[in-house]
């Protein structure tokens, strides 16, 4: 028998044979882990180590242990690894002493309940995820110090007073999380946890005021709070917080001036309360000399900007755009450091641009447009070979251009419109590769058009009109291969248009008007497929029109006042182009358009053409004679028939059929009364119907044409005796159409007469019974009818749909017709029924908001800017509408964005997918994870490469347009701003410098 082994012994051999056993147990876990996981092969590189064959965890990659072999952290780090369900609660009951669970920047998802089995737990990070469910009650992580939850889709509300249980938690983010439940209030709980050191809570659907609480958190460092609800002002308790390095409020309601005291913020690194409505002067900000970047754009500072910031020694980034700022900037500004951004656009400063912001040679945008600067640009920025932007237009600046500005090698856009430069063109724009945009409109620049200009190869849109150029178009324009737009319009340019200019494929704009350009138009402009606009009006052209503009799908052509002979193509000799030929006594028709005169033998026509057009004149005198002998009859008969006709036009002719039964109100200059309008109300000229009345064509005696809606208010019949349960229900629901279209019709007259826009539609008057149960709204005639019908309509794909600059040009002008109703008026206007089939198009494609039966004039005392009535379209409404029942312009905001969708994607907003209608922003949202499947939302219509790109821009701002949470979504005059940059703009890529707003791509 065998001599007993010692007892302490047995006991070690116990021990290791314990944690042999609970070592196999956490590479078990561990490894199952793994297996939930999808693992892409970029990352799997990281679990090389991670082997079943492993007596222990510890030389995992990502896991780090105790001495005594326990696991205690598990760290996996943006490897972009995927799962729809995450075993936490098997890691939390196998890993007993996990301290770390760090899981950021993948793409898990589905609950974590499982979580608040991890007892010991003191770093949490799930951020960067898709993680939804409801965040539950943490209370039971009493040893949490640090908890990022942040950049997930949960919802429900936030366990704050779970927060209660955790007093040494020192970092809490759980921002960008749009569906958390709103909050009325800021939660109080946040304010007792007085070892924080970052608190971030952006874009958490937080509401109420910021509290006077704050100041107790003394220790915190960084403090976002921006995207959310905040109202009222900014405590002045704020300024106890004297640790904070970063402090982040944009894109909330926060009004008032900075508070007394916060100048005591000398840490402060990052300072961004941009997007508010702030007001009062800068001063408080003159002692933070740490400021790194400082951003309170779209504001209502006023007063002048601190000398003290030409001092600031770490200051790079400076945005105080959109604000009332006068006076001048300090002219050491931006010289100390290595600056990289300025943009003080669109206040009132004034005085000469500070010279050294490139000093240190690393200044990238320089963007003061909309001032009152004078004097030159200094000569330094000549050399500043990383800037990329330089924009100064709208200034009262002056004098030469450096030669150098024009031959930077990384500069994008020179915007130097509206000013009073003068001097040429500099020869070096040629060494300018990067150049997308030269915009020069508006100066007084002399000399020519350098040839050297041929050598940008880059530019995408020139514009130097209204300057006092001479010389001739340059041939080697014909190199720019990217070229969109050319106006050189009022300048003293001579010579002919080069035939090189069709080899410039990606033209769409041409505008040469009022110039001295001479000789033939070329043949070659025809080979300009992608040409939407040529203007070459007011020159000293001669010769005949090429035929093969024919070819040409133009929705503008003006080739006025010059001196073409011969025949006009007849493809171009319709009424749409009217207007196109006038001031060419020489031009003529084959085709008998009536606003040319007819080819004769000798205006080019042959002898074949000749007797092709008499024959026509006798065919068509004999017409007019035989209609003239039955005119007559057929007035009457027709007249009796509008007015005996079903629906509402019957209604309309029996009631105006009568004299002095109309009341006309006119808002514009009229050349023509109600009686041409009434006539014109009849079923032959319908082009439409909608919810508040039908639409018809109607041309008057003048040749104008004019589009009328017919609302008509129906009034319930009145019952004989003892009306039944039913027939009442159907008078009082006839009282109840009547009660609303009724407020329809005020509500448009009301809106439309008081609105002077090129975007918004015009109304010319209105026309209502005397018994008030009929009305029509006279409006300009938009003849390529609307984007609806021109993106999904059987029409508009017979045409070819629409080209990308047409859409782009389309969504700017909607825009800004919408920012106009949001910013522009007395009183802020929501539409409420925003969609393509209400944006109509001219003869231009310039759009026009329309329909506005459902518009509300916001009374300045409703503090929310909301209105309780249901309105929209499927498709069209903002989510919030469906628990609210309010309308508010970032209800506006969403439904704009639906039509961008649906200008970038071809799609309409409900489509048939599988058997089901599809929301057409759901349907994007879904395909947001990868550039591939970015670009398969691309209409495949859009087939340029540069439109591509412009288009996936153009998708960035319609996404923010259609986030679920409204505080998140820009306004409509930030959105112009970023559809204007789409094309090569200003910088809008960023919603604020240092935030940059990309389409979700995981890598």
């Amino acid at each position: 028998m065998p001599p007993a082994l010692p007892l302490s012994l047995l006991l070690i051999l116990l021990l290791l044979a314990v944690t042999g056993a609970a070592a196999a147990s956490e590479v078990g876990v561990l490894l199952a882990f793994k297996r939930a996981l999808t693992v892409p092969p970029a990352a799997a590189g990281y679990f090389v180590t991670w082997d079943a064959t492993a007596a222990s965890p510890c030389n995992f990659t990502g896991v780090t242990c105790d001495p005594r072999g326990r696991v205690t952290a598990v760290s996996v780090h943006a490897q972009g690894v995927a799962s729809a369900s995450v075993p936490f609660d098997d890691l939390c009951a196998a890993l007993p002493a996990l301290a770390t669970l760090s899981l950021p920047e993948n793409a898990l998802a589905g609950g974590i309940d499982g979580v608040v089995a991890c007892a010991v737990l003191q770093d949490l990070t799930l951020a960067f995820n898709g993680f939804t469910g409801t965040v539950p009650d943490l209370s039971p992580l009493t040893r949490l110090r640090r908890l990022n939850v942040s950049s997930n889709s949960f919802a429900g509300a936030f366990p704050w007073a779970a927060l209660a249980a955790m007093p040494d938690l020192a970092v809490l983010a759980l921002g960008d999380n749009p569906f958390f439940a709103p909050t009325d209030a800021f939660p109080d709980e946040v304010t007792g946890i007085t070892n924080l050191t970052v608190l971030y809570m952006s874009a958490a659907n937080i509401g109420g005021v910021i509290p006077r609480g704050i100041g107790n958190l003394v220790n915190l460092v960084d403090l976002e709070l921006s995207d959310n609800n905040l109202t009222g002002e900014m405590p002045k308790e704020i300024a106890r917080l004297t640790n904070l390095q970063q402090l982040e409020l944009y894109n909330n309601s926060l009004r008032g001036e900075i508070p007394w005291g916060f100048g005591k913020l000398t840490k402060l690194q990052y300072l961004d309360a941009s997007q508010n409505k702030l007001t009062g002067s800068l001063a408080e900000l003159r002692n933070l000399t740490q400021l790194v970047s400082l951003q309170l754009f779209y504001n209502g500072f006023t007063g002048e900007v601190p000398s003290e910031f030409g001092e600031f020694k770490e200051l790079v980034n400076l945005s105080l755009y959109s604000n009332n700022l006068t006076g001048e900037l300090p002219q050491s500004l931006g010289s100390w450091a290595q600056f990289n951004f300025i943009d003080v656009s669109t206040n009132a400063l004034s005085g000469p641009i500070p010279p050294d912001m490139c000093k240190q040679g690393t200044m990238l945008k320089l963007l003061m447009l909309e001032n009152n600067f004078s004097g030159g640009i200094p000569a330094t920025y000549a050399s500043c070979k990383t800037l990329q932007r330089f924009r100064v237009s709208k200034n009262a600046l002056s004098g030469d251009v450096p030669e150098g500005l024009w031959a930077l090698p990384n500069v994008n856009v020179i915007d130097l419109e509206g000013n009073q430069f003068t001097g040429g063109i500099g020869d070096g724009i040629g060494n300018a590769k990067a150049l997308t945009n030269l915009l020069l409109a508006g100066n007084r620049f002399t000399g020519v058009i350098p040839p050297s200009i041929g050598n940008a190869s880059s530019l995408e849109i020139i514009d130097v009109s209204s300057n006092e150029l001479s010389g001739e178009i340059p041939d080697s324009i014909g190199r720019l291969a990217h070229l969109g737009r050319l106006n050189i319009t009022a300048n003293g340019i001579s010579g002919a248009i080069p035939g090189s200019l069709g080899s410039c494929s990606a033209l769409s704009t041409v505008d040469f008007s009022e110039n001295k350009l001479t000789g033939a138009i070329p043949a070659e402009l025809g080979n300009l497929s992608r040409l939407n606009s040529l203007d070459i009006s007011g020159n000293d052209l001669s010769g005949a029109v090429p035929a093969s503009l024919a070819a040409l799908k133009l929705s503008y052509l003006n080739m006025s006042d010059n001196r073409l002979t011969g025949p006009v193509p007849e493809a171009l000799a319709i009424s749409a182009y009217d207007e196109s030929f006038v001031g060419n006594p020489g031009l003529c028709a084959t085709n008998g358009a009536d606003f040319l005169r007819l080819c004769t033998p000798n205006s080019g026509g042959s002898s074949a053409n000749a007797a092709r057009m008499i024959v026509t004149c006798i065919l068509a005198v004999t017409a007019v004679l035989l209609a003239v002998l039955g005119v007559a009859i057929y007035i009457k008969k027709r007249r009796l028939a509008d007015a005996e006709a079903a629906g509402a036009v019957g209604s309309a002719g029996k009631l105006f059929a009568k004299k002095g039964s109309w009341d006309l109100k006119s808002f514009r200059t009229l050349a023509f009364d109600e009686r041409e309008i009434i006539d014109g109300v009849r079923n032959g000229n319908l082009i439409g119907s909608g919810g508040s009345g039908n639409v018809y064509r109607v041309k008057l005696g003048n040749g104008a044409v004019v589009a009328v809606k017919h609302i008509t208010r129906a009034r319930a019949a009145a019952a004989s005796t003892a009306p039944s349960a039913a027939m009442l229900r159907s008078a009082s629901a006839a009282r109840r159409t009547a009660s609303v279209r009724c407020r329809e019709f005020d509500s448009e007259v009301g809106t439309l007469s008081s609105i002077r826009h090129v975007n918004v539609v015009k109304l010319l008057c209105s026309i209502t019974s005397e018994d008030g149960a009929a009305s029509l709204l006279v409006y300009e005639h938009l003849p390529n009818g609307s984007l609806y019908e021109r993106l999904h309509g059987p029409e508009g794909r017979k045409l070819g749909g629409l080209g990308w600059p047409e859409r782009h040009d389309i969504a700017v002008g909607a825009a800004k017709g919408l920012e106009y109703l949001h910013h522009g008026c007395d009183r802020p206007i929501l539409h409420r029924d925003v969609k393509s089939s209400n944006i109509l198009l001219d003869e231009s494609f310039k759009p026009r908001i329309a329909d506005f039966g459902l518009a509300k004039i916001l009374n300045s005392a409703t503090l929310d800017s909301s209105v309780g009535v249901v309105a929209g379209t499927l498709g069209y409404m903002a989510p919030e509408y469906a628990y609210t029942w309010k309308v508010t312009e970032k209800s506006d905001v969403y439904s704009f964005g639906v039509v961008l969708l649906e200008l970038v994607t071809g799609r309409a907003p409900i489509q048939a997918e599988g058997g089901e209608s599809k929301d057409l922003v759901d349907w994007v949202s879904r395909r947001l994870d990868s550039r591939d499947k970015v670009m398969s939302l691309l209409d495949a219509r859009i087939s340029e490469d540069w439109a591509k790109e412009e288009a996936v821009r153009v998708l960035r701002v319609a996404v923010l347009c259609t986030s679920r949470t409204p505080s998140m979504r820009p306004s409509m005059r930030t959105v112009v701003q970023m559809l204007e940059d789409a094309a090569g703009g200003r910088d809008y890529s960023m919603a604020a410098p240092g935030k940059v707003v990309e389409v979700k791509v995981i890598p």
